[in-house]
């Protein structure tokens, strides 16, 4: 297969529908990852985790709307940029988390209370402050692979589906769907 037929194949292979349903599959693999993580290797959520884990779900959220939907160009280029803003908010708050995690001991943010007891006694401003600025529990690394912690891996994700939109966002028209 010639340099021609290469491209003809990764043009049918990249619809807007395929890279849509793989970003699907992508988030619901990192939701399921996180799951894991908390149930059976019983490791708590910190405040930043449950954020990232809400930019995960409106990502996902919209890359399924997109593959069933599967929109003209205009319409997918409409969803590409929404799910780049929350996967840009995602980098943001992984970015954040990885910081607090570098800081020295003596400059970490205190440990704040759980999320549930946040929920029981806190205005929702204040829990979505905590959640966005993070606490000294999101500076606990427990867990790495490869030298990166979660959120480390959580930024890679976060980059490759802004990647993934903004390839969308320039495909000029569907070709083999």
């Amino acid at each position: 297969m010639g340099l021609s037929g290469t491209n003809m194949l990764l043009k049918k292979l990249l619809t807007h529908r395929s890279l849509n349903l793989l970003g699907f599959v992508g988030c619901t693999g990192l939701i399921l990852t996180a799951f894991w993580f908390q149930y059976v290797r019983e490791l708590e959520p910190c405040p930043l985790c449950m954020a990232q884990r809400i930019m995960i779900y409106a990502s996902g959220s919209l890359f399924l709307v997109a593959t069933i939907h599967h929109p003209a160009i205009v319409g997918q280029r409409v969803y590409a940029g929404l799910i780049l803003l929350f996967s840009l908010g995602g980098m943001g708050l992984s970015s954040r988390q990885l910081w607090l995690q570098s800081l020295p001991a003596d400059q970490v943010p205190a440990c704040g209370p759980g999320l549930d007891y946040m929920l029981d006694v806190l205005p929702w401003a204040e829990i979505l402050s905590v959640m966005v600025r993070g606490t000294g529990d999101c500076a606990e690394i427990q867990w790495t692979f490869l030298g990166l912690s979660i959120p480390g891996w959580t930024l890679v994700a976060f980059i490759g589906f802004g990647l993934l939109s903004m390839i969308q966002m320039r495909q000029r028209s569907e070709t083999g769907s």
